[in-house]
């Protein structure tokens, strides 16, 4: 891959022509705003993302978080990209200088802004509970759709995946969305952080970043292989003869932002919730600073918390010098390992490449973190609600397209929006009427899926 190619103001469509001629807002700044405009994005203001949903003490929720995560993508992107025109603003002329010293900010901090926006409800354990269903159907449910599927539309569901959804949702030209995105090829691409089939996924043995995951359906494959053969994005070596490619160098920086803020603002949210003490949170980050000169040293930022006396305010200033000095630390591992970034064989994330005397730091925010904020009574519990109200819903759509000729299954699928269906539903294949029932339960917002749940199963029946 080579940095002249690896961007371009193509978008996923064809259908837009203002961009060009826009002198206010460049094609990639438009990628901004229609994200943060969209209706998939504001609903990210009711999905949880650790702690559930609401609660008596301000938390994060993954519109917040993706807010943040997109501030810091914009600094290392501004980061990254002044040190990439610089070095080859001589070679490659005026307008590449011009992209990467101006336009990379814009790219990184949409693809940051999008990197969540096809989670389903209920954190994580939302795409479990998608997998799970799928996985757990009866041999004769599952023979249907084993049958009326290719092997990889199946992966698709019984390997539900928060990533393709975000490219599916940013991509796909619903009934009544047509023109809610059309965002650039490059921006796309710096959100794909898994760039391979369902079917060729979900491999951590393999060593290769890529295959963790996935980060396409099969339905927008075409749109994926088309995206790679613009930008030069190659199949990754040795595996030829899947659908698995490298990653776009931008991806790491997308990555980077996201790593960053989630260690430090669970932990965060953990101190306001009265989970963690300030002092547990100050030994975890200071040590990162025992070698700083450059940014803030040690000395310099304990003098300065013990000016403040809220442990609320220490908790932020030390969050806010914590997120430059990573910032500093992953801008410098992404430049150190450009060749093989261009090459296409780094397999590790940038947190992960940093130097050796902050992995166990790190490791040590993993553990804390694993053991006293994810395996918390409060997150576990909204983990099975999230199993029980989505299993279910899942379970009544599904079951009313499998048998649509009863009453009640006439009555459930008109609870699907019409932007989901579109109007050829009885002409959709099997795996468009699953895509389609998926779409909407993995789009619905905590609160909205409780309370359908509520309702349909007349637990709550509203009276007029």
């Amino acid at each position: 891959m080579q940095w002249a190619s690896l961007y371009s103001d193509q978008k996923s469509t064809d259908t837009d022509t203002i961009g060009a001629t826009d002198e206010l807002r460049t094609s990639f700044i438009r990628d901004y705003d229609r994200i943060i405009f969209s209706s998939a994005f504001r609903r990210l203001q009711n999905k949880t993302q650790v702690f559930p949903l609401p609660g008596p003490a301000f938390v994060h929720n993954r519109l917040t978080h993706s807010l943040e995560v997109a501030s810091v993508g914009r600094s290392l992107g501004t980061a990254v990209g002044r040190i990439i025109a610089e070095k080859y603003e001589s070679q490659q002329g005026q307008a590449f200088a011009s992209f990467y010293r101006h336009e990379l900010s814009s790219v990184i901090s949409s693809a940051c802004l999008a990197h969540d926006i096809g989670n389903p409800p209920f954190g994580h354990s939302g795409e479990d509970a998608i997998r799970s269903y799928f996985t757990s159907l009866d041999s004769a449910t599952q023979s249907i759709f084993t049958g009326g599927m290719s092997a990889n539309q199946w992966a698709d569901f019984t390997h539900f995946e928060g990533n393709s959804n975000a490219f599916r949702i940013l991509t796909h030209p619903f009934a009544e969305e047509r023109t809610a995105y059309n965002i650039t090829q490059t921006t796309l691409a710096s959100v794909v952080k898994y760039p391979c089939r369902s079917i060729d996924g979900f491999d951590k043995k393999a060593g290769i970043i890529g295959k963790k995951k996935s980060g396409f359906f099969d339905s927008e494959s075409g749109t994926w292989q088309a995206i790679a053969k613009q930008l030069g994005i190659f199949k990754q070596p040795g595996l030829e003869t899947q659908e698995v490619y490298v990653r776009h160098p931008f991806v790491y920086l997308t990555e980077a932002a996201d790593d960053i803020c989630y260690r430090v603002i669970d932990i965060e949210d953990a101190h306001r919730l009265g989970i963690l003490s300030y002092k547990e949170a100050e030994v975890l980050f200071l040590p990162f600073f025992d070698d700083d000169t450059e940014y803030q040293n040690r000395e310099r930022i304990e003098r300065k918390l013990k000016e403040l006396k809220d442990p609320n305010q220490k908790m932020q200033y030390l969050r806010a010098v914590w997120i430059g000095r990573m910032v500093g630390l992953c801008t410098s591992a992404f430049i150190a390992h450009e060749e093989m970034l261009l090459q296409g064989n780094l397999q590790q994330s940038l947190i992960d490449v940093l130097p050796e005397q902050y992995l166990p730091l790190l490791q040590a925010i993993d553990q804390l973190s694993y053991e006293r904020i994810y395996q918390h009574r409060t997150v576990v519990e909204i983990e099975i609600a999230g199993f029980e109200v989505i299993g279910n819903l899942l379970d009544i759509f599904i079951q009313a397209l499998l048998n649509p000729g009863t009453a009640r299954s006439r009555k459930v699928l008109q609870l699907i929006p019409a932007q989901f269906i579109g109007k050829d539903w009885k002409e959709n294949s099997l795996y468009q009427r699953v895509q389609a029932v998926t779409d909407f339960i993995s789009g619905m917002t905590d609160i909205y899926a409780i309370d359908l749940y509520r309702k349909i199963t007349g637990i709550t029946i509203k009276a007029f």
